[in-house]
């Protein structure tokens, strides 16, 4: 749920990075945070880590240069991601808390494709756990490391975790040499603002 600061006047709207170990949800981030372009240093935050032994949850925010006001508030996007483990489950409902958006990523590589299909069921079992339904959030799919050797075709993906009702965007990325991150992050900012703007402001009022 996007919440308003009425001191700063801006809406806070958080995006999660959800998917399996080592997909690329961090170097997603990595990337995001070092080359995303806002007016000032101070319109984005310090990236956060929150280490376990081995993974880690990571999270900063900005405001983009163009950053679009909405009922005179600028949004501010909050950046998550989830740690990709199974044991770590719970952490990965904390961070689902009061989501807006997610940015599924997938690793492209064959012998991933079942920790992938996994991920996104996890991902929507936690989602009802919180009594959210996937279908009622933006979301878009990543798939990742197109650089490898042994990937799977973009159109066994999408038969894969993009055969739904109403599907939705997805994009191939090499998140390592930031292709693909970008595309992947616009488009998740766009369908929020949209929602926002067709809901009037209901939802964050």
């Amino acid at each position: 749920m996007a919440i308003i600061n009425q001191a700063t006047k801006e809406l806070q709207v958080k995006i999660v990075y959800y998917g399996p170990a080592k997909c690329g949800k961090t170097t997603n981030l990595e990337q995001v945070h070092a080359n995303v372009q806002v007016a000032s240093p101070e319109a984005k935050g310090k990236m956060v880590s929150l280490a376990t032994s081995s993974d880690r949850t990571l999270f900063f925010d900005f405001m983009p240069l163009e950053a679009m006001a909405i009922k005179g508030y600028k949004t501010k996007f909050q950046l998550y991601t989830v740690p990709g483990q199974v044991i770590y489950n719970t952490t990965r409902q904390l961070v689902l808390r009061g989501v807006d958006g997610i940015v599924f990523v997938a690793d492209s590589q064959y012998d991933k494709m079942q920790e992938n299909v996994e991920s996104f069921q996890n991902l929507i079992d936690n989602l009802k756990s919180l009594k959210l339904n996937l279908d009622d959030i933006p979301y878009v799919l990543q798939y990742n490391k197109r650089d490898l050797p042994n990937v799977a075709p973009i159109e066994y993906m999408e038969f894969l975790l993009n055969n739904r009702d109403v599907q939705v965007p997805s994009f191939p990325a090499t998140a390592t040499k930031c292709e693909g991150v970008f595309e992947t992050m616009n488009m998740i900012v766009r369908m929020l603002l949209h929602k926002f703007i067709n809901l009037g402001g209901r939802k964050i009022a």
